[in-house]
């Protein structure tokens, strides 16, 4: 199970871009010189059914790589040591190609500055996720919840839960004092104070 998160995280982020490009393919103007060549090449002319065909079939197509996308980052998730290294994995491999495919599909260019903000934005998720891994293995370190390396699907368990006990919160307004009955209820003057 050891780096199957990563293949996850990766196809993740490949579906995320398809789904983007598929998207843009259901409102751009290529799509209508696409609908029209398969059109001619069908015998039909200059067909508006085909277009709506073709848009419709790419619609599809991005609801679909949608689900799938979310599908395998959940996966991904569940397998992994670390949320943020799957994030990181999934947000790069979206970025290059979804870049690559701008560029062969709608034959966009992008400048020297897209790539420098893409990667900053990659190293700044590996410079936070660096931090958060060193903070989470002082907290397992010190009992809290699992062993190093095991995968977060297994490491939480119900002793992790983050519910305020009312009860205590109840004695902390109180003061904890000898106004607190066995039955939790307070004196006189606290239920006066509270109105009551």
């Amino acid at each position: 199970m050891g780096t199957q998160w990563l293949i996850f995280a990766a196809a993740s982020g490949a579906c995320a871009s398809l789904n983007g490009v598929f998207a843009k393919l259901t409102t751009t103007d290529l799509t209508t010189s696409w609908a029209s060549g398969v059109s001619h090449a069908l015998g039909f002319g200059a067909s508006n059914a085909v277009e709506a065909t073709v848009r419709a079939a790419f619609f599809a197509l991005n609801l679909l790589f949608n689900a799938v996308m979310w599908a395998l980052f959940t996966r991904a998730l569940t397998l992994a040591t670390s949320t943020v290294r799957v994030s990181i994995i999934n947000t790069s491999a979206n970025f290059v190609l979804t870049a690559v495919l701008g560029w062969l599909v709608f034959a966009e260019t992008l400048p020297g500055l897209w790539w420098l903000g893409a990667s900053l934005l990659v190293a700044g998720s590996v410079i936070i996720g660096s931090r958060e891994e060193a903070q989470a293995k002082g907290r397992v370190g010190a009992g809290g919840g699992g062993e190093a390396g095991e995968p977060l699907s297994e490491t939480y368990g119900e002793e992790e839960e983050d519910v305020a006990d009312l009860g205590e919160l109840f004695k902390d307004e109180m003061g904890e004092s000898e106004d607190v009955d066995e039955g939790g209820r307070g004196s006189d003057e606290f239920k006066g104070r509270m109105g009551e």
